[in-house]
């Protein structure tokens, strides 16, 4: 045999890079796993805070929005705003927000969709009857309503629509925004 021949197998040096590749794939799995977990969570997080902007929306959705406030003897007959017992009864007089006396949860309750502008649930999401829903805890709800008109073609009267955002946070910096609208309608209209 000759004393020519190499031995044959790694170096030290090749131990060294094999070990660094794969420490650094190993890290690098670890984070990978790590986002994982953590947003694992999220899909649930975001299901239930789309689940309570869709409940409000719908609240606000079915609440009228009428040439004459529905305090209005005249609400449900009315086809313009001229016709309202009152100049203070027409809607369009109305500024947007919480009418006096009224809240979502006393006895005299929100009656039409303007009502809900500013509406806020802070850190605790209660149901219609002012119930804390505490599964919900650390949800956040608010409510914008706006004038629409120049969402809609110039056939909508800039007055007679209204943009409803409905916004929820949740726990992990989870933001859902719902947007809808309401359409001025008048019962007796031809």
């Amino acid at each position: 045999m000759s004393s020519s021949r190499r031995e044959r197998g790694l170096s030290l040096i090749e131990v060294v890079v094999f070990i660094v590749v794969l420490g650094i794939s190993v890290a690098g799995m670890a984070v990978l796993y790590n986002q994982l977990t953590l947003s694992s969570v999220d899909p649930v997080v975001r299901k239930q805070a789309v689940a309570i902007a869709n409940s409000l929306m719908e609240e606000i959705e079915l609440r009228p929005f009428t040439y004459c406030d529905p305090d209005d003897a005249l609400v449900f007959t009315e086809t313009s705003a001229t016709g309202c017992s009152a100049v203070a009864m027409r809607e369009s007089n109305l500024p947007l927000g919480f009418e006096a006396g009224e809240t979502r949860y006393g006895p005299t309750r929100f009656d039409n969709v303007s009502d809900y502008n500013g509406f806020a649930m802070a850190g605790n999401i209660q149901d219609i009857n002012n119930a804390t829903i505490t599964e919900l805890a650390g949800y956040s709800a608010s409510v914008v309503v706006a004038n629409a008109g120049g969402d809609f073609p110039a056939a909508v009267p800039a007055d007679d629509a209204l943009r409803i955002t409905v916004t929820v946070t949740g726990p992990a910096n989870v933001r859902v925004v719902l947007q809808g609208y309401r359409l001025r309608y008048a019962p007796n209209s031809p």
